[in-house]
């Protein structure tokens, strides 16, 4: 609601929301994952 649709872009969005929110701190692993169109699909795993 706040941004839209914002594509490629919706986890470097998310990430920062949840890292300024304190969702996420230092030394937390998480995860991102991505999904596209038909199976196409990327994930990466950071200790941030």
């Amino acid at each position: 609601s706040e941004y839209g649709n914002t594509s490629a872009a919706s986890v470097p969005i998310a990430f920062d929301e949840c890292a300024r929110t304190g969702k996420i701190k230092r030394g937390d692993t998480i995860i991102l994952v991505a999904f596209g169109a038909g199976l196409t699909w990327g994930a990466n795993v950071i200790e941030f």
